[in-house]
């Protein structure tokens, strides 16, 4: 009798799908032995069942095969992380560079070069374009005017209060000397008029008579 092409599909039965799980699961414990044995390989095999029994086969230690899977498996993720960035790298800049001639060539336009293959839309868009950046830059630069004006301004009055300062301070000095010339000339007359005219005469009593 022909066996029946097996549809994969789980089995709605649960008895007839764990005699399933027994006999495929002692089968494939099977041929990973044989595979180890007849081919020299180092084989690992780890079954969970449904309701969470573990069986497991190993042909040397179970710990060894795992360390020496995920070292192998972090090259390939390393591997292949590599080259997905490399294919990124190289996609970004083909559209940087892609990106640098439409803006070269558009700058080209702007300075009135290359015209010959732009249409009218793009003639008009340049224009508009070229009136925006105008508005633009005189408004910066008024500006900039306002800015400057208002600083010498500032600076203005800054020199304005500062040459006050100044000549209050060469008045009050010029007061000050004045005052002090006028004390030193009133000084010099009182001494003048204190003064007092005395004959006095050093040596033998004379008669005003004569001798």
């Amino acid at each position: 009798m022909v066996r029946g092409k097996v549809q994969m599909k789980r089995i709605e039965n649960s008895t007839s799908r764990q005699v399933t799980f027994s006999k495929r699961r002692n089968g494939i414990l099977k041929k990973a032995y044989e595979l180890s044995v007849l081919c020299d390989a180092e084989v690992a095999l780890i079954i969970f069942s449904q309701k969470g029994r573990l069986y497991e086969f190993s042909s040397s230690s179970m710990q060894n095969i795992i360390e020496r899977y995920l070292e192998h498996a972090k090259e390939d993720i390393n591997i292949t992380t590599g080259a997905e960035e490399q294919q990124h790298l190289k996609h970004e800049a083909a559209f940087i560079s892609k990106k640098i001639e439409l803006l070269e060539n558009a700058q080209r336009k702007i300075l009135g070069h290359n015209l010959g293959t732009s249409s009218l839309e793009e003639l008009q868009e340049i224009d508009s374009n070229l009136e925006k950046s105008l508005k633009n830059i005189r408004e910066r630069k008024d500006q900039l005017y306002k800015e400057e004006h208002e600083k010498l301004q500032l600076k203005e009055k800054l020199l304005l209060e500062e040459n006050a300062v100044l000549c209050e301070k060469i008045g009050l000095e010029h007061r000050q000397a004045k005052g002090k010339h006028k004390e030193m000339g009133s000084g010099s007359r009182s001494t003048v008029s204190t003064e007092v005219v005395t004959d006095l005469f050093i040596g033998p009593p004379l008669t005003r008579n004569g001798p």
